[in-house]
This record gives C-alpha cells, structure tokens and sequence, in this order.
C-alpha cells in the first residue's frame, strides 16, 4: 500500500461553523486532493478540480461506505 501524507489546514474562524480541510498527498509530494468535513457532510475536491468534486450529505457518505463493505 502506498504511503500518504497528510495534513490539517484549520481556518481563522469558529470551527463550529467551519470546514475541517485535509490535504492529501502522495509520498513523493503530488497533491491527491482535499478533503472537507463540516457539519453538513463530506467534500472532496480532486487535484486541479474546478467543478468536479464530490458532495456527499452524512446519510449518503455512510450509505457509500457500508456498500463498499459488502
């Protein structure tokens, strides 16, 4: 399994309110991507992603993950 690094970039404001951002990235420094966790779900901005980006509420992140386990 590859190796990964990441990191937490905290914003300047209330973290209540706020997303929790994870970079990504590979062993040898290539960006993966971002991962946002807020209140209202999960976010995931790929590497170079304008548009193109994952959206997912709690419900349906949970329904994703419990199907890949089957």
């Amino acid at each position: 399994m590859a190796d990964h690094v990441v990191t937490i970039r905290q914003p300047k404001r209330e973290v209540g309110n706020s997303d929790v951002v994870f970079e990504i990235f590979t062993d040898d420094g290539g960006k993966l991507g971002e991962l946002r966790i807020s209140k209202g779900g999960v976010l995931w901005w790929p590497k170079g992603a304008k548009t193109r980006k994952i959206d997912l509420t709690w419900e349906q992140f949970r329904d994703r993950i419990e199907r890949r386990r089957r």
